[in-house]
């Protein structure tokens, strides 16, 4: 806590990071304003009905940031940006222009999420299409004239674009990763109301299990913060090198292997995927061709939010997804031609090919128990109701994941800041 006091101390001392600190506060203010700003046509009571019979209707709604209860201009979220990405990033192990584009540092990124947002305005219209169907299969919204139901669809997909470009403005001018920090915006934008509907509905027999609710949340934020936190110190010695009169090299390094690689990213693609075949479901329900009316209703059942096949199916996402992304933003062979570039082996093991399987096989075994964290973190809302039998907490461990993971995050980005600033004190 001591250190928090500081590191917040030193942020507002600093005017630049002070700067980008009020610059990424005043963007989450205009998310919040526009997050209540309702779209026309659409019956907001009954649409509240709805979300407070489907629990998957409610867990999307939690992960929009309330935006979907309310149906705002933003009510599609940053799903389609997130469904983008990971088009995005197995495109790059499909194309070899995009893998090139990748490897070509931040140009190659730019163009990559330049892409990104192209693709980005396609899904997000698809969606605002099942989207208008759902609603109007239960009779929710009342739009029949053509330019109207255009209209409802370019606002949807205009209402992603521009949450999208939010994020990319406290990504570039402010703190921190701009998506992670709108999601997580939405995710505690929804604690009170979620809080409050469970106090509301409180008695003597349920109170008992929802304080053994919060200590199971508390339980699991120090689980997370450790989780994170931990690293695999891989020890590497630089040989001694003389060059004129001067001798380099001769001191040994730690490489850090995080257990957890991949941060938030496999839980948010894991639920924007495990979602879409109940979203799916819900839009062919009401179709009249009953064979697609009949499969559309298995499918609901097999993905109940609550039965073994969603739970079993999130958990496996989780886990390739950790796989996927670690590899993505860890390169073993990489990282071994850079050791050996600079004259570094690790003890033991001979530098180059052997080195690249040395830390392939060391990040292979702590990446397993880093999948395994995150995916039972994922399915951990199911192991609570059903301990505690408090059905209106649905936010579980993957809300709270992603909270705790974006505050550790972004205060690794203040301190970096802040020490970069310095830095560059001292060279002036």
């Amino acid at each position: 806590m001591e250190h928090l006091l500081r590191l917040i101390r030193n942020s507002l001392k600093a005017p630049d990071v002070r700067k980008k600190l009020m610059f990424t506060f005043f963007i989450l203010v205009i998310f919040r304003i526009f997050a209540h700003i309702p779209v026309s046509g659409v019956d907001l009571v009954q649409l509240k009905a709805l979300f407070a019979q489907s629990q998957l209707l409610g867990l999307l709604d939690i992960f929009s940031g309330g935006t979907l209860a309310n149906f705002s201009v933003m009510a599609l979220g940053l799903n389609p940006y997130i469904n983008a990405s990971i088009i995005m990033n197995l495109g790059t192990l499909v194309f070899p222009k995009l893998e090139e584009l990748q490897k070509e540092g931040e140009m190659g990124r730019k163009k990559i999420n330049q892409y990104t947002r192209f693709l980005t305005v396609p899904l997000a219209s698809v969606q605002a299409v099942g989207m208008f169907a759902l609603l109007k299969s239960q009779g929710i919204i009342f739009l029949d004239n053509p330019i109207l139901i255009l209209s409802f669809i370019l606002t949807m997909t205009a209402g992603t674009m521009f949450l999208v470009w939010l994020g990319e403005l406290i990504t570039e001018k402010g703190v921190g990763n701009g998506i992670s920090i709108l999601i997580f915006a939405g995710i505690v934008g929804r604690f009170p109301v979620i809080f409050g509907q469970t106090i509301t509905t409180a008695t003597s027999q349920n109170l008992f299990n929802i304080l053994s609710f919060v200590v199971m949340g508390l339980l699991v934020i120090g689980l997370i913060v450790i989780v994170n936190e931990a690293t695999r110190q891989i020890t590497v010695h630089y040989a001694r090198r003389v060059r004129g009169n001067r001798m380099y090299g001769g001191q040994s390094t730690h490489l850090p292997l995080r257990l957890n690689q991949a941060g938030v990213i496999p839980i948010i693609f894991a639920i924007s995927l495990i979602l879409l075949p109940s979203l799916f479901a819900n839009y062919l329900t009401a179709s009249s061709n009953q064979v697609l009316k009949s499969i559309a209703t298995e499918v609901t059942i097999w993905f109940n939010p609550n039965g073994p096949i969603y739970n079993i199916s999130y958990f496996l996402l989780v886990v390739v997804f950790t796989y996927f992304y670690t590899a993505v933003v860890f390169n073993p062979k990489k990282i071994a031609e850079e050791i050996q570039k600079y004259g570094g082996f690790i003890p033991g093991i001979r530098p180059g090919t052997e080195t690249a399987k040395y830390l392939n096989y060391i990040l292979t075994r702590i990446t397993s128990a880093g999948a395994i964290f995150l995916g039972f973190i994922a399915i951990l809302p199911v192991i609570g109701r059903s301990v505690t039998n408090v059905q209106t907490l649905l936010l579980g461990g993957t809300g709270i994941l992603i909270v705790v993971s974006v505050v550790l995050e972004t205060i690794k980005s203040i301190e970096a800041q802040l020490v970069m600033r310095n830095y560059e004190g001292y060279q002036k």
